[in-house]
């Protein structure tokens, strides 16, 4: 039985939330804007490199003034139809071939490829993303209070993967700018400097699995001249007041580019990413967003609009529906309780997360098989 969490009174995020603190009103530091001078330094310099990007000339060194980091996901499908028929860059669709992907992301990734007149090329490291996440999964639970983020670890090792092969694609070929479709929130966690993204990956990893992972390629983006490397350019920052999930995904659908609910395009491993949450921090994995939201709408009553990929309801119990999926998480990875009360639990969790039946039960099934799927990559459970 883990004990009861002491929450934020204003959010609910506990106070052993990685890089969360209580003060004596029972206030977390996020809901006191403790952290805000960090995150506003990160905006100023993305909105920094965001307008140098719109401002910079057609790149005089290759064919291509930027590379389109395309993973099928809404937000990338939203954007790249636009920079291919309303901007006036010359984009390279890269897609790098997670093998945690879901069926319904490919899918996506079809419809853009039959609909939007862009170039696309496809990468892929199944071996080694494969054995970057296995160390992640597989380390014992931390002994030290965690630092904001850790909660979601093998996530942001597996993008920070995927991001590098990207950088060392563009660098190769001397594409000045990587476009990355983070939403408004991730924008604000996120490194935004390729050199300090690399620098992250060793401290992460260590020198040794870290050059490993990509052939030493990485040594390269190091010790490169800054005007040799590339840039990361979020485009979402100059509509981070108009994001809106449901609409995005609505205009999508009525142009035949998206077939799918943001649940039902998540990656394989989200059942895993909730066991590692729960498993070493007592949380459920989108525990920070949805505590952003909750926050947003007790500051301001008519907010009614997610910055993130999932929209919450208002109505969300968050900490009942966090106790309840760790239960369950925690009961399939031992292998213990019945399926079939697992399966409609879950059902009727995601349901509450406004999803709909179908994706809720799409997700549960992958919940369901999360041992399996742990055995296949060697991590161990229970």
């Amino acid at each position: 039985m883990q004990p009861t969490a002491v929450r934020c009174r204003i959010c609910s995020l506990g106070d052993g939330h990685p890089g969360v603190m209580l003060d004596d009103d029972q206030v977390c530091n996020l809901c006191n804007l403790n952290v805000a001078e960090e995150l506003l330094d990160n905006y100023r310099y993305t909105h920094q490199v965001f307008t140098e990007f719109q401002q910079a000339p057609p790149n005089p060194k290759g064919d291509y003034d930027c590379l389109f980091m395309y993973s099928g996901g809404k937000d990338s499908t939203y954007m790249l139809d636009k920079f291919v028929n309303e901007y006036g860059k010359r984009t390279l669709a890269y897609t790098f071939d997670v093998p945690f992907e879901s069926s319904h992301t490919a899918r996506n990734i079809q419809l853009a490829r039959e609909k939007l007149p862009a170039t696309f090329v496809f990468d892929s490291d199944d071996e080694n993303i494969k054995k970057m996440m296995r160390d992640v999964f597989n380390r014992p639970r931390p002994s030290e209070p965690g630092k904001y983020l850790d909660e979601k670890l093998p996530c942001v090792s597996c993008r920070t993967f995927f991001v590098i092969r990207a950088i060392l694609h563009a660098f190769r070929e001397r594409i000045p700018y990587i476009v990355l479709c983070a939403d408004p929130q991730q924008i604000l966690t996120m490194e935004s400097n390729v050199r300090e993204v690399v620098r992250g990956f060793y401290r992460t990893f260590g020198p040794e699995l870290a050059s490993e992972l990509f052939d030493g390629a990485i040594e390269d983006v190091l010790f490169a001249e800054d005007g040799e490397l590339p840039k990361i350019v979020f485009p979402f920052i100059a509509l981070r007041h108009e994001y809106d999930p449901e609409r995005m995904v609505r205009e999508l659908k009525e142009k035949g580019l998206y077939e799918s609910s943001p649940m039902e395009t998540h990656c394989t491993l989200f059942p895993l990413l909730n066991y590692y949450s729960f498993k070493n921090w007592g949380c459920m994995f989108y525990k920070l967003n949805a505590s952003s939201y909750v926050r947003a709408v007790r500051r301001n009553e008519n907010y009614d609009r997610s910055t993130f990929s999932i929209r919450f309801p208002r109505s969300l119990d968050l900490p009942d529906v966090e106790d309840r999926l760790g239960r369950v998480v925690r009961e399939i990875a031992a292998g213990t309780g019945d399926r079939e009360e697992h399966r409609e639990a879950l059902v009727d969790l995601f349901m509450q997360m406004d999803a709909t039946e179908d994706a809720a039960r799409f997700v549960a099934e992958s919940f369901l098989d999360m041992r399996k799927v742990a055995a296949d990559l060697g991590i161990k459970v229970g």
